[in-house]
């Protein structure tokens, strides 16, 4: 197998408890971030890694691949390394659980810059279309070379906008999918946080401080993550059809 998309569904959050199994027009959440990311044509096979035995139960009824993991995992890339650790595949997708939008098309354009990016993580950027997405701290901007690999991740405006006037193609937001080759997903796991990780509650810069590169395709997908109520109301209304998702 070459390509294995890991969905980790953790069910406890601090905002939204019981995420993975919100109802949305007759599916839970984790269901609809499962059927997006089975549309995707590059990859193998999806799988759900989760700690809970009433998430496992939920993606079992609706016939998905799931497997349990420990419910000690600082974040959903230990998840996935514990999932994926024996298995035979090349290629590791991390598909956000809380993504019931996420583009297919989105985790193609991925997937196909990751086979021509060996040793390389690739993740996915879109352009930043107003002011107060830009302040937002929330959103987490990245900064590329003239390659496409990421200089840096910030929750601060990059490059540097002290009026908040967005620049044109300097100006992006960090979608947060993640496609490793699995030996560099490994690698990272075992490493500890790192000084700049910490300071950005950021993941991805452990692998930049490490040395691990990390490779950009920009998209016209807008990651719109469920993190609260609100976002799941959001959702809710985006799914009605009154609404077309850019990219999807």
């Amino acid at each position: 197998m070459r390509t294995l998309a890991v969905i980790p569904a953790r069910f406890e959050s601090k905002r939204l408890p019981g995420k993975p199994l919100a109802d949305i027009h007759g599916k839970t959440l984790v269901e609809h971030v499962y059927d997006r990311a089975s549309e995707a044509t590059r990859v193998d096979r999806v799988l759900v890694a989760t700690d809970d035995a009433r998430v496992f139960k939920a993606v079992t009824a609706f016939g998905g691949d799931v497997v349990m993991t420990s419910s000690h995992h600082p974040s959903g890339s230990d998840r996935i390394a514990e999932a994926v650790a024996e298995l035979d595949v090349e290629l590791v997708v991390n598909v956000q659980g809380d993504e019931p939008l996420i583009a297919p098309r989105a985790i193609d354009a991925a997937v196909a810059l990751a086979e021509k990016t060996p040793d390389a993580i690739v993740t996915l950027k879109s352009a930043i279309a107003d002011r107060r997405t830009l302040l937002d701290p929330n959103v987490v901007k990245v900064v590329t070379d003239i390659n496409g690999f990421a200089l840096y991740f910030s929750r601060s405006p990059i490059p540097n906008a002290p009026d908040g006037k967005l620049r044109p193609n300097l100006h992006f937001k960090h979608i947060g999918l993640y496609v490793y080759p699995k030996p560099v997903l490994t690698a990272l796991t075992r490493m500890a946080p790192s000084p700049l990780e910490l300071a950005e509650r950021l993941e991805q810069l452990r692998a930049l401080e490490n040395g691990v590169r990390i490779r950009l395709e920009e998209t016209p997908y807008d990651s719109i993550g469920v993190d609260t109520a609100d976002d799941l109301e959001a959702v809710r209304t985006l799914l009605t059809g009154r609404v077309t998702v850019q990219g999807s």
